[in-house]
């Protein structure tokens, strides 16, 4: 198979817990506001996951829906890639997956990437089709965040939502490329800007030896650092996306970004001279739900018929690690209604 095949993206699928919590709800133990919240981040309420709730069946719900809506058959599907921060198994989630679909013939792994994983799995699945390797890829973005905050931390426990999205993929019809261009950053030497660092504590296993515990500290963010790198190197990725593949803002059907802040979507949607109408959002419903949020948004639109088949779409996926990244997509495939 030619290195050049292209991609189309066929399917689409989103779960999320039933709890939800407003921000009022959040001002009986914390000192905030409904208005506090929503003028500073552009977020109303969030879905909270219960004991009950896990990454793998919220996962599973959105990778099933992407499945059959593509009209594969579990035994279809190649690879399934997992974005995640949060996996209900530290040694991976996605094998449970997997299982959960009965894709028994699709390898699955996970891959770490915070906020930006989305992305970066998607542009990942790309390559495994792009090489001949797999001819179908479940793309799925999952976080459970609320189970990694400080509920007493007001500056990031507000932020937080949890929630999954996926995406099928597959091998395109000539002519045809669902993946435009890509962009990929990372700058490690920012990464404590956001982070959920390691807990050091120890075990006394005898007199001569101590033993590392496993564990980490709640999630820590220096918002304003946060804010300023995304506002400048999100415009950047994605001016140099469109540069690469030819296209003007202009041309554009919908602005995509990760969903971090109200005030970012504005203001990367400025700088590029797009329209409110084509910037998508659902922040208000979700808030930040990490690796979720674009697939999330994406399935959104596809249901309401936002997004058609051949409508052009950036994407931008950025935060923890400092990581970065964009994508120009073409949603469908010409055969489609």
């Amino acid at each position: 198979m030619s290195a050049a095949v292209g991609i189309a993206l066929t399917g689409s699928g989103a779960a999320t817990p039933a709890r939800v919590v407003t921000n009022d709800e959040l001002s009986l133990w914390l000192d905030t506001s409904d208005a506090w919240i929503r003028s500073r981040t552009g977020i109303a309420e969030r879905r909270i996951a219960t004991v009950e709730d896990s990454l793998e069946s919220l996962s599973s719900q959105a990778a099933q829906q992407a499945l059959e809506r593509a009209g594969w058959r579990p035994d279809q599907v190649d690879l399934i890639l997992l974005a995640t921060s949060s996996p209900d198994d530290l040694f991976g989630s996605a094998p449970a997956v997997q299982a959960a679909l009965g894709a028994n013939n699709a390898v699955a792994f996970d891959l770490t990437a915070a906020c930006s994983g989305f992305l970066f799995a998607l542009i990942t699945a790309a390559q495994y089709i792009r090489s001949g390797t797999c001819q179908r890829v479940l793309v799925v973005g999952a976080d459970l965040l609320s189970r990694w905050v400080d509920w007493q931390d007001r500056r990031t426990c507000v932020l937080f939502g949890d929630g999954a999205g996926a995406v099928a993929m597959e091998v395109a019809p000539e002519g045809w490329d669902g993946l435009l261009t890509m962009v990929m950053r990372t700058d490690g030497r920012r990464r404590s800007c956001l982070a959920m660092a390691r807990q050091a504590t120890s075990q006394v296993l005898h007199d001569q030896l101590q033993a590392g515990l496993g564990g980490f500290r709640p999630i820590s963010m220096d918002g304003q650092e946060v804010y300023k790198f995304a506002v400048q190197q999100v415009p950047l990725v994605l001016t140099q996306a469109l540069k690469q593949a030819g296209i003007t803002a202009e041309q554009l059907d919908w602005l995509l970004l990760h969903q971090a802040n109200e005030r970012i979507l504005a203001s990367v949607a400025q700088r590029l001279g797009i329209p409110a109408a084509k910037v998508l959002s659902n922040l208000e419903n979700y808030g930040n739900t990490s690796a979720a949020t674009i697939p999330l948004m994406l399935h959104e639109a596809v249901m309401a018929q936002r997004i058609r088949s051949g409508h052009l779409i950036a994407s931008s996926g950025f935060g923890a690690g400092l990581s970065w990244g964009a994508a120009l997509l073409r949603w469908g495939r010409p055969d489609a209604p």
